[in-house]
């Protein structure tokens, strides 16, 4: 059987030739919920759609793909390779071999792969929804958008297309555009969770908070591991003054995936409760995991102030001004009037 082979990063997918368009989405629904927010190389096996083509650059493709699947990136770039020598239409594996590309670091040569398939086949929706992906890392947002709407005018259902033209939108500061676009997304796909956050980080730009803390919400109920939905939710918490619900997401994010920022983040929100005790441990925990956090010193030489420790809080102060030199002008004064001493 033949392949091509689709790419996820942080949210988009690269997709591959399908049966029908119903089919593919309800299996990229089930690909999605498994593989967000990672960078992986998934297949699906769909059957042949290159006609009566070389025997030997088939063999050479379905090898290709084998290796490709197994990790053999080089073995898998050079039997496609020999296959588009054979057979330089197979548009499939132009697009199989800028995936490796891809992976390879090749973003240029992942690009020109991708730009072959479409010109081999232009009522191809996947090259065109990848080479919007690898546009996009290269900060070529309006050249995503352009593919994006491609991929969308051909497959107007295509949810994940919504989510990476939000995406490009967003980047280049058109947020309601954006929110238009993830809205539209999660009406095709309301499973699809990153949507949710990415439209949650768009309404937390344009300071909707009660928006974008429904969307982070809606993410989390959906994707409960989700820890930056717990991270930004809570900043959002925090800003409201809610710091105990700031302090609980905090604490969930912490337990997913231990953080020297979040500890860090929960050392504030604990203080701003007067938690003087509770805030220092997690400054002194954010300093272990992440010992060039300056603001973490400079945190916790506050509240070593605060407690009259006059020695703790002067060194703390000194490593955090030795890390981040700019900070020195920022507690001049504090430290001046509080520890009766000016900064060296």
């Amino acid at each position: 059987m033949l392949s091509a082979t689709f790419i996820m990063d942080l949210s988009p997918p690269i997709y591959h030739d399908m049966r029908a368009n119903n089919q593919r989405f309800q299996e990229t629904a089930r690909l999605i919920a498994k593989l967000l927010m990672t960078l992986v190389v998934v297949t699906l096996f769909l059957m042949p759609a290159i006609g009566q083509k070389s025997a030997k650059a088939l063999e050479y493709y379905n090898r290709g793909l084998q290796k490709q699947e197994s990790g053999d990136l080089d073995g898998a770039l050079a039997d496609y390779d020999q296959a588009l020598a054979l057979e330089p239409r197979l548009g499939t594996a132009y697009n199989n071999r800028a995936n490796i590309k891809l992976q390879k670091g090749d973003l240029d040569g992942a690009i020109n792969d991708y730009s072959k398939a479409i010109e081999l086949n232009p009522r191809s929706v996947e090259p065109y929804f990848n080479r919007g992906v690898v546009r996009m890392q290269q900060g070529n947002n309006d050249g995503a958008i352009a593919d994006f709407s491609s991929a969308i005018q051909l497959v107007p259902e295509f949810a994940m297309a919504y989510n990476n033209r939000g995406n490009a939108r967003k980047a280049r500061g058109d947020v309601e555009a954006a929110i238009s676009d993830y809205t539209k997304a999660i009406e095709f796909n309301p499973k699809l969770t990153i949507a949710y956050y990415n439209r949650g980080t768009a309404y937390q730009a344009k300071q909707d908070t009660a928006a974008a803390v429904r969307d982070y919400t809606s993410a989390l109920e959906a994707s409960p591991k989700f820890v930056d939905a717990y991270i930004n939710r809570a900043q959002l918490w925090q800003s409201q003054q809610e710091f105990d619900k700031a302090i609980a997401d905090y604490s969930k994010a912490i337990e997913l995936k231990p953080d020297a920022g979040v500890y860090y983040a929960r050392g504030t929100a604990l203080q701003a409760k007067q938690d003087l005790n509770g805030a220092l441990t997690d400054y002194s925990k954010a300093i272990i995991l992440d010992p060039n956090l300056a603001e973490a010193y400079s945190a916790r030489a506050v509240i070593e102030t605060l407690q009259e420790k006059k020695a703790e809080a002067l060194e703390d102060f000194e490593r955090a001004f030795k890390i981040q030199p700019g900070l020195r002008d920022v507690f001049k004064d504090f430290i001046d009037k509080r520890l009766n001493t000016r900064p060296r």
